[in-house]
């Protein structure tokens, strides 16, 4: 007689079986790498808190430079008036002398959207590490360039994080400063206006080289003379400085050359006269 071994019944309260993990195990080290990194961080911070008044003073220090002042301040338009705000350069000069922050924007996911586009999840982020405060943004980057004769799809690595990181700079400077005292920053824009009128160049060198600079926004002498009101060899100290910031408002993408300046209607105003004169004839 034949020994009948009983099948064994599954207890429906048995441990489940746990699916393999799909991470690759690359990742999985990178995402505890960061983890350590962060806890050191916040260890590092909590033991060498900032000085704030010597934090502060190192501000000023830098806005002192000229090379950060010409790029630190921007100009924008609201309510029918014009608006000096922080660029993003000086908000990464004030994060890194503030010091125990930590701030960037990351890649989140990517996806495709109704129109078959595909697309990037991004954050920017500031984190106060001392204080662990931290400001998130997120938004979403088209893989999609648009130019005057249509768009196209963006598929080339480079060109999808270059884009990125173009769109990333306002949200992560704005993280910044929901980080730091807004008096902090206040008195570093102060500094930075104080060093741009004294070191105003209105030299003829200076207002070429001023010139030069807009014409990449197709901005011409006439459009700059109009706005100031005045030949460009009459501009004065605080004309250049508010060009300056006009010019770093359109460099960062705040504004565009139509919100300063009225078009330059110069050379169609001279072919209108040639035709005139050629029509009397």
């Amino acid at each position: 007689m034949n020994d009948m071994i009983p099948t064994q019944v599954a207890n429906p309260f048995g441990a489940v079986a746990v699916a393999p993990s799909s991470t690759p195990v690359a990742a999985e080290s990178a995402q505890a790498r960061e983890v350590a990194e962060i806890q050191a961080a916040m260890v590092i911070a909590k033991r060498f808190p900032r000085n704030e008044m010597g934090a502060t003073d190192r501000i000023l220090r830098s806005c002192t430079r000229p090379t950060l002042a010409e790029s630190a301040l921007y100009s924008y338009a609201r309510g029918g008036s014009e608006v000096t705000g922080p660029s993003i350069r000086l908000a990464e000069a004030c994060a890194q002398e503030w010091g125990n922050i930590r701030f960037g924007f990351r890649e989140v996911s990517r996806g495709t959207d109704e129109r078959g586009r595909r697309y990037s999840d991004v954050e920017a982020f500031a984190w106060d590490m001392e204080r662990n405060t931290y400001k998130p943004l997120t938004f979403q980057v088209a893989h999609w360039r648009d130019t005057k004769n249509g768009g196209y799809p963006l598929k080339d690595e480079r060109d999808i994080y270059e884009l990125t990181a173009n769109m990333a700079q306002r949200r992560v400077r704005a993280c910044i400063l929901a980080i730091i005292p807004g008096d902090v920053v206040e008195a570093a824009v102060s500094q930075c206006e104080e060093t741009l009128k004294a070191q105003a160049d209105t030299s003829p060198e200076g207002l070429k080289k001023l010139v030069e600079a807009f014409k990449s926004f197709k901005v011409t002498q006439t459009q700059i003379e109009k706005r100031n009101q005045c030949r460009l060899e009459a501009t004065r100290p605080a004309q250049v400085v508010q060009l300056r910031k006009v010019y770093n408002s359109l460099r960062d993408g705040m504004s565009k050359p139509e919100d300063w300046f009225a078009v330059d209607t110069s050379a169609q105003d001279a072919l209108n006269q040639i035709a005139k004169e050629g029509a009397s004839v």
